[in-house]
Parts: C-alpha cells; structure tokens; sequence
C-alpha cells in the first residue's frame, strides 16, 4: 500500500529547525519519505514546503524557486550572526534622518544581480565544513562570494528612530541562495552605519504563499479528523514553471519506457513537463546534451503503478 505523498505547504514557526519540522511532519503523517526544500534560520517563521513520498522526487527543481521575505532591518549595531540573535561587534549611534524617498533610492539601488559574502554564520561549507562550524570555533577562513538576483526591493514602513538607532521594515524578492540577514547589513553600510537584521519572515516560496500554509496546530486538527492527507497539494505544482505538453498514446507509452525522442510535436524546448491525455504528469524532459534535435528524460514521474 502506498503511504501519503503530495507537498505540504507549512507554516515553519520560530524556534524550531526545518530539521526539527520534517521530524515532526513524519510522526503527524506516520511516513519516513519526508524532504523539505531549502532550509529557514530557526528565528525565522513562514513558508516551508515539505515534500512527502513520491512528491521528493521533485525537490531538486524546488530548490531553484525565488524566495519573498518581509523582514526589519535596525540600523545602529552590528552582530556576529548578522541578526539580533549575535553578540554585538560594532555600534554607531544613528544621527541621521533619511526621507522615504531616499531609503526607496537605496533599496531600488539593490535590485539586479549583486554579489554576497555568506554570514559566518551559515551553512555553507568551505573545506567540508560548515561555516558556523568555523565560527563557533572563532576560526577565521575565507568565505566564497556568490551572485544572487534581487527581483525587487520596497520600503515596507516609515523609520523609526530610538535615541541610538533606526528600523524599517522591506519586503525583498529574490533568487535561491540570498542571505537576507546579509542583505539588511548591505544596506547599512549603505546608509552608512552598522546594522543586523531583527525580524524576517518568509512569505512566498515559488508557488507557494503564506496565505495557503498550514501551522502545526492546524495539522494536528487535520489529523484527528483524519484529513490530514487532505491537504497535501500535487508534486506537479512544484513544476509550474516550465513549459507542459500533452502527448498522444503512443508517445505516452514511449515516454514511460524512457525512450529518447526526436524533439518534434512541441516537445523542442530545453526543458518541459510531459502529460499523458489523461492529466498525469508522467516526466520531465530536456534537450540530449549531445545530439542535436533528441530530447531525453531527466526525471521520470511514471512508476508503473
């Protein structure tokens, strides 16, 4: 008998790892197939689709889906980790008073491709170890630069000034691999103080909206009515951005014996989903990286079941 399998949107509370929530998540659906698709910071609360049973097997194209987040950023103190859960390194009381205007230039002056210095602590691993590894240990090595894309930058809030400080709030659209709490420090130096960020939530996941996530309370309730697999979405949506294309019988049957094909009957873009007349997405096929006008399996969805 096949256990549960769908992609469970879930609503990740503060304090706890995505670690701590796939345990959970296989305990509430007594199942061991349980993957999430790129891990939250445990101060951060919001939008983690966990994949469940035969849904895993698309996590790969999940972790490639931008990210929006709405966080806070406080100007005046900057921290170890980057968030207010660090020990303080630098403080600058804020002087200065900017007008709206001039923090939306700043934040617009973002959007595009800009290059990040992962926080110490993360886990990116450098050498075979994680980087808060290293901290922990107060070894200092060199961390790898990346490119990221921020799709857009806005200006949440007005500011609000302490005697030393100033905060707002943003909401930030951006590629897999963006560091957030590293982007809220960009932006004080910016300014021209030391900052950290002091509240991120993740709003949006790809498809996937806070709106349709689910708490662990809710799910708990699902499951004493026994509705709990109720709320599992399709792994095609995890698939939603690629081209789809429905193919014949015959092709269909060819497709489930993993056959390459000749890239005709719009079966000709890099990547695409394929579906049966029926509805049920069956692959994911791409160019053959080699011969020129064949297309060929990359994830096969059809089990035979």
């Amino acid at each position: 008998m096949n256990g549960p399998s769908g992609i469970l949107i879930l609503h990740k509370p503060r304090g706890m790892t995505s670690h701590d929530c796939v345990a959970k998540i296989r305990r509430l659906l007594h199942t061991k197939k349980v993957g999430h698709t790129g891990t939250l910071d445990p101060d951060v609360n919001g939008v983690l689709p966990i994949c469940i049973g035969t849904a895993t097997k698309v996590v790969e194209y999940m972790s490639d889906h931008s990210k929006v987040y709405e966080g806070e950023v406080t100007l005046g103190r900057a921290t170890t980790t980057e968030d207010k859960s660090g020990e303080t390194v630098a403080e600058k009381a804020v002087t200065e008073r900017w007008s709206k205007a001039e923090l939306e230039d700043v934040l617009r002056s973002f959007e595009g491709i800009i290059t990040q210095v992962p926080p110490m602590y993360s886990a990116v691993k450098v050498n075979g170890r994680k980087l808060y590894e290293y901290a922990r240990k107060n070894q200092h090595v060199e961390r790898p630069k990346r490119e990221v894309t921020i799709h857009s930058l806005e200006l949440l809030s007005d500011v609000s000034y302490t005697e030393t400080t100033a905060a707002f709030s943003f909401r930030v659209h951006c590629s897999k691999g963006t560091y957030v709490r590293t982007l809220a420090v960009n932006i004080g130096e910016r300014l021209g103080y030391p900052a950290h960020m002091t509240a991120l939530v993740r709003t949006a996941a790809g498809p996937y909206s806070l709106e349709q996530s689910l708490t662990f309370a809710e799910l708990e309730l699902k499951q004493e009515t026994d509705q709990l697999e109720d709320v599992l979405l399709p792994f095609e949506s995890a698939l939603a951005q690629f081209p789809a294309c429905t193919v014949d019988r015959q092709t269909e049957q060819q497709i489930k014996n993993g056959a390459v094909l000749p890239a005709e009957k719009g079966l000709d873009q890099n990547r695409f989903t394929v579906y049966n007349e029926d509805g049920e997405c069956l692959a994911v096929y791409q160019q053959h990286p080699t011969k020129a006008g064949l297309i060929k399996p990359e994830k096969m969805f059809w089990t035979g079941s």
